[in-house]
This record gives C-alpha cells, sequence and structure tokens, in this order.
C-alpha cells in the first residue's frame, strides 16, 4: 500500500534519487534481466540504440540527430519506460515536488503547516513526460514560466511574491524528462534560456532572485543540416549537450520492409481478404532506397520511412475498392495497385531543380520503375545480359508479342479475367515456374504480372496507360506505329 501522508513515506523507507540516476539503475536491471528495451524500434541495435544506452549509463542529455523519418521522437518518448512506475509527490504540488526535498514555496509552505501529516500524491511515470515542437512563436514563458498578474489579482498577492509565478512547462515537467524536438527552430534568444537548466540545473524567472533548482532530464531531436555553429543552434547550448546521437535509415531492404510491416494500417474491416506478396514489399521498399540515392531528390531533406508507410497503404486501397467493385471477398495486390502508391511518393520527396524540371509525376514513376528493375533482376536472368542464354530465356514471350498479340489489364479486372488474360501469354507462366519455386496458384499470377512490367522496364516490351487499363504490346511494333503516325501527320501537312 502506497503511502499517503509524508510521515508514512518516511517510514516507509523510500529515498530520493535523481531522475537521471533512477533512469539509469532501471536501465541497468532491464539489461540484466534481458528485456527489450526499445520496442518497435527496428534496424538501429548495432547503432543508434547502443548508443543511446551508453548516454543513460553516463546520465547524459542528449540530441538525435538525423532526416525525417527516421523515428526520433517514438525513439526519444520511449525512454519514460526507464522510470520508475510512480514516484510521490507533494499532493497539488505544480512541480511535482519530492516531498523529502521540496523545492517550490507552495511545497515547502505546506510542509511547515502540516508537516507528517503533509499529504502525499503517486505520480504514474507517463506523466512526467514533457514534449514540446520547437516552433518560431515559442516563448520562454512557454518553456520556463512568467509571472501571472492575473493570478496576483485574485490572490491578493504583490508581483514580487512567488506563489504568483506561472510555471512553463519544463518546471512542471520536474523529476522527469523534458524533450524539445526540432530543436534549431527555437530563436536563439529561447536557446539562452535553457543554458542555466542544461548546465546549474536550476532556473531564473524575471523579477525574482530566487532560483529553483530541477530535477529534469532534457533530450532533444534536429535534422543535421541544421543543427552546426552556422546553422539555427547557438554554441553554447550545443556545448552544454553531452551526447549526440546520429539516426539513419534502413541500411538493409529486410528492415525497410519489417518496418513498413509493423507501422503500415494493412488488415481492413471490409469484408475483403487481401494478400500482399513479399514480391511488393520489396518493390515498395525497394523504391525508397532509390529515392534517397536519386539525382532528381533532395538528399539533404531526406525520404521518410513513412513513405513507404503510406505507399503501402495505397496499394492495399486500391487492391481493397476492385475486390468491393467486383463484389469478391479476396483478392491480390497487383502491378496495377502498384503505380497507385505514386501520389505518396509525390507527397513524400522533395525535388532539386532537375526533379522539377522532369516532373514530380515523371520522377516518381522513374523511380518506382528503377525498383521494379532491380528487384526483377534479384529473381530472374537479367534482360540486358550480353550472354546469348540469359537472352533466350524471355525469347518465347516476346515472340508472342511480335505476332501481333496484346495484353490489356484494367485495375478494375476481376480474379479469372486477370488470370486468363495472363494466361494467353505464351511461355509466361512457364518462366515463372521454372524460377520461383514456392509461388502457390495466386502468386504465380503476381508473379507473371510482375514479369510483364519488369520487361517493359528493361525496353523489351512497349507499354501504354490508358485511363485505368494498361496495355502492353510489342516494342518494335509499337515503334513502327509511331513512325505510321508521324507520316500521316506529314500525308496531312502536305
Amino acid at each position: 500500500m502506497k503511502a499517503s501522508t509524508l510521515g508514512e513515506l518516511k517510514d516507509s523507507g523510500w529515498k530520493s534519487v535523481s531522475v537521471k540516476e533512477e533512469i539509469r539503475n532501471n536501465l541497468i536491471q532491464k539489461i540484466k534481466n534481458k528485456e527489450e528495451l526499445f520496442p518497435g524500434i527496428l534496424g538501429y541495435d548495432k547503432t543508434v540504440l547502443p548508443q543511446i544506452q551508453h548516454a543513460l549509463l553516463s546520465k547524459h542529455d542528449m540530441i538525435l540527430l538525423g532526416l525525417r523519418g527516421q523515428a526520433k521522437t517514438k525513439i526519444l518518448r520511449l525512454l519514460v519506460n526507464f522510470m520508475d512506475e510512480y514516484i510521490p509527490i507533494v499532493a497539488g504540488s505544480e512541480i511535482n515536488d519530492d516531498p523529502l526535498n521540496p523545492i517550490s514555496k507552495y511545497a515547502k509552505d505546506l510542509i511547515e503547516e502540516k508537516g507528517d501529516d503533509t499529504p502525499v500524491e503517486w505520480l504514474h511515470r507517463s506523466l512526467r513526460y514533457g514534449e514540446k515542437l520547437a516552433t518560431p512563436d515559442t516563448t520562454v514563458a512557454d518553456l520556463i514560466g512568467d509571472i501571472d498578474p492575473i493570478k496576483a489579482a485574485t490572490k491578493k498577492l504583490t508581483l514580487a511574491d512567488q506563489s504568483v509565478i506561472n510555471f512553463g512547462l519544463i518546471p512542471r515537467t520536474n523529476r522527469g524528462l523534458f524533450v524539445i524536438n526540432e530543436l534549431p527552430d527555437l530563436q536563439p534568444r529561447i536557446q539562452v534560456a535553457l543554458l542555466n537548466i542544461m548546465q546549474e540545473r536550476d532556473i531564473q524567472i524575471r523579477g525574482f532572485n530566487v532560483r529553483i533548482p530541477l530535477d529534469v532530464s532534457m533530450a532533444f531531436s534536429a535534422n543535421p543540416e541544421d543543427y552546426t555553429n552556422r546553422g539555427n543552434i547557438i554554441t553554447p547550448l550545443k556545448d552544454r549537450i553531452d551526447s549526440q546521437i546520429i539516426t539513419h535509415y534502413p541500411k538493409e531492404i529486410g528492415i525497410g520492409v519489417d518496418i513498413t510491416r509493423q507501422e503500415a494500417w494493412q488488415h481492413r474491416e471490409s469484408g475483403v481478404d487481401i494478400h500482399i506478396s513479399e514480391l511488393f514489399r520489396e518493390i515498395i521498399e525497394k523504391a525508397a532506397f532509390e529515392a534517397r540515392d536519386s539525382e532528381y531528390v533532395d538528399q539533404k531533406s531526406g525520404v521518410s520511412t513513412r513513405m513507404t508507410i503510406t505507399a503501402l497503404e495505397q496499394v492495399v486501397s486500391s487492391a481493397e475498392r476492385r475486390a468491393i467493385v467486383n463484389g469478391e471477398d479476396s483478392t491480390e495486390i497487383r502491378i496495377a495497385d502498384l503505380y497507385h502508391m505514386v501520389p505518396a511518393l509525390t507527397g513524400k520527396i522533395e525535388l532539386v531543380y532537375e526533379g522539377e524540371q522532369e516532373g514530380a509525376l515523371n520522377v516518381a514513376k522513374h523511380i518506382l520503375g528503377k525498383a521494379i528493375g532491380k528487384i526483377f533482376k534479384m529473381h530472374f536472368p537479367d534482360p540486358q545480359s550480353k550472354a546469348d542464354e540469359q537472352k533466350k530465356v524471355y525469347k518465347e514471350i516476346t515472340d508472342w508479342f511480335a505476332d501481333g498479340n496484346e495484353v490489356n489489364i484494367s485495375d478494375t479486372v476481376s480474379t479469372q479475367a486477370y488470370k486468363e488474360e495472363l494466361d494467353r501469354v505464351s511461355g509466361l507462366k512457364s518462366l515463372v515456374n521454372e524460377h520461383i519455386d514456392d509461388a502457390n496458384e495466386t502468386e504465380t499470377y503476381v508473379w507473371m504480372d510482375f514479369v510483364l512490367e519488369a520487361l517493359h522496364q528493361h525496353s523489351m516490351l512497349s507499354k501504354q496507360d490508358l485511363d485505368d487499363q494498361t496495355l502492353y504490346t510489342d516494342m518494335l511494333g509499337s515503334m513502327f506505329s509511331s513512325l505510321g503516325d508521324i507520316d500521316d501527320d506529314f500525308d496531312e501537312f502536305e
């Protein structure tokens, strides 16, 4: 049973420790118990997470530097799990006063008046976390505090009385963890107000000579481009942040796939069972990798992992809509669905000048096409190889198209019609069966669809996007047809 008065708390033997010591002790215990320290954080096991543990063990304030969509805020919010589940505070205290070491005038006066009968409350660790997104309009009063003339008038106190102080966010998170996201966006004069907190561990509020010693652990996040002496961070504050930890995007496609699988909304309640092939998960993630290397994309801005999350959700929605239109209770992700992720790409990437000249839509399709081409080579022979044997692998398919045949697949075509259309292509199914071992019937058709698109990306088939339909034809035949159109134009001109 938890103590409800100061006297009971003393009798219980409870001892005060600083919040950083508390975090350190709990981290050590979790490591000894082999507990998962940062649940849901993937790809950082050998890079970022060990550095964070070292900072916590050193009782350091820290900053996470990284581009957007690198889980910085998510990691910082998980730090609250390293604090005790409950701590005692003086009942009614605005700044979570330690009953054994009160720092506010309110708590000191209450303890002097009631002694061991001072009421004690127990504060859950979730309420010991404070967070502020730095914006240019953030004020010292927001973070530290200010005099409240209304409180003074209501209580009939002079402005020299400490009781008229209105505490800001940081003092209200006393004995807890306070996080400032996008630190460089704070005005320099506001950053100056943090200097005492970072070093002397106290706050000063204008009009008062008294200093209030706080027990607070500070953490920050920022973009590396802004966090420089030439940028928007003042050097004295930079010097006071003990540990600087660099985050990064997933270094392997598999890690990216796992992150997207974990975060994306895939299981809908529409009554439609949507099968998502691992093939398409890889393509979506590969598109992010390609975007992060693209000459058309501003790499200083980064390509967020939120891109792949929203992309997968768009793809799933496309398949879901098709199933509902056709009255089907199950469907699969197809190539046609994949191109419905383009809005997720255009909305998540910042283009350089060359990219703007190409246009966001063309850049997105270019990135997706490169991803499809590279994933294709991981499973099938390279169509662009100089070896004749590898080229012959696709000869039966390309010959079928050269005979004047074509494949027309609508975005909303039913499953049965989709399979029948793909079955028409000579050699397509046998190619998939030869190179893909573990595909069931549904996945086989997905792979067949994928092969046609990949052959187009390698300039072996022509493709036309006609509203909600995709038409694959012979490459040479398409070229000659285009020449014929040009001749017709000349005839009309003459």
